[in-house]
């Protein structure tokens, strides 16, 4: 294996798995992050903030998984103007892709991996205009789970067709889990990099090592993503992997994608429960690993939407 190693090596890239600690870091010098997902419209923001507000949790990312196609005109502008009042980031989902077309391998047994990619040309024009109208709206970030969406609009991004200032977060249902892939991801014009839920403090350490780019973590993960739930690893997770979102998602929890109005009573619910785990993993955080430096808000290279 030396000879394989050594070629890892010259391209850049890691030779092993070893837990190092990381020296990268936000542009304010911290270490992580914290990101508070599947807000699912208007009121679960308000319910999200007002939970951080009373339990003392900063969030310095809110996302989204329904999608800006599932939001009106007018939800769209209101959460923008209310994270853009608060100095937060907004995050929604560049949809539609497979898993909500008429792809029965999106839903068959071995047909995971194809739910999240975007199918024919027509596909790829919906999920490219998706995109178009949240940044129409001031959001300044979108979730991207495709690698052609991705290169097409990061081209588009560089040619002026969209905001120089929006900003591509990886989602994690690409899947890429490798050092060598990510930095595929980085290269194609990702921001930050959602990793899948699973991986080792090791694995996590070898990506670092071989992106700059924000990773992304979930460190209590949904049911269909695994049900994780690794509130004790924060700390090395940190130390292994900054500069890092640390991610709380949610066990024992209902999928409510696609969301609407009809499921607002229980997105609200599970929002206020996600910021309730925030503050359990970030008292195990500052226990041990007390130095440990998180952003102040506002802070910058935050995707934070621009208020019309």
């Amino acid at each position: 294996m030396r000879q394989t190693r050594e070629f890892l090596r010259s391209q850049g890239l890691p030779t092993d798995d070893s837990p190092t600690t990381s020296t990268k870091r936000f542009p304010d010098g911290a270490q992580y992050r914290v990101e508070i997902p599947s807000t699912e419209g208007p009121e679960v923001l308000d319910a999200v903030l007002d939970a951080a507000d009373a339990r003392r949790v900063p969030v310095h990312r809110i996302s989204q998984g329904s999608g800006g196609m599932l939001l009106t005109d007018d939800e769209l502008r209101a959460m923008a103007a209310t994270a853009a009042g608060r100095s937060v980031e907004l995050s929604l989902f560049a949809r539609p892709v497979a898993g909500w077309d008429t792809s029965p391998m999106a839903t068959a047994p071995a047909g995971g991996p194809v739910a999240a990619q975007a199918r024919g040309t027509e596909q790829l024009v919906h999920v490219l205009e998706d995109i178009r109208r949240t940044a129409d709206a001031g959001i300044r970030s979108v979730l991207i789970t495709d690698l052609g969406v991705l290169k097409v609009a990061a081209a588009m991004r560089a040619a002026g067709d969209l905001p120089p200032d929006l900003q591509f977060k990886i989602s994690v249902q690409m899947g890429l889990a490798n050092p060598a892939s990510v930095r595929i991801a980085e290269d194609l014009g990702a921001d930050t990099y959602n990793v899948p839920t699973d991986l080792s403090i090791g694995q996590l350490a070898a990506i670092r090592a071989a992106t700059d780019l924000p990773l992304d973590v979930y460190v209590e993960a949904p049911d269909d993503m695994g049900g994780f739930v690794r509130h004790f690893e924060i700390a090395e997770i940190v130390r292994v992997a900054a500069p890092v979102h640390v991610k709380f998602g949610l066990r024992n929890a209902p999928n409510i994608y696609p969301s609407g109005t009809h499921l607002t009573p229980t997105a609200v619910a599970l929002g206020r429960e996600r910021v309730r785990r925030a503050q359990i993993g970030l008292d195990l955080l500052r226990r041990y690993a007390p130095d440990a430096a998180g952003s102040q808000l506002p802070a910058p290279g935050l995707a934070v939407p621009v208020a019309g």
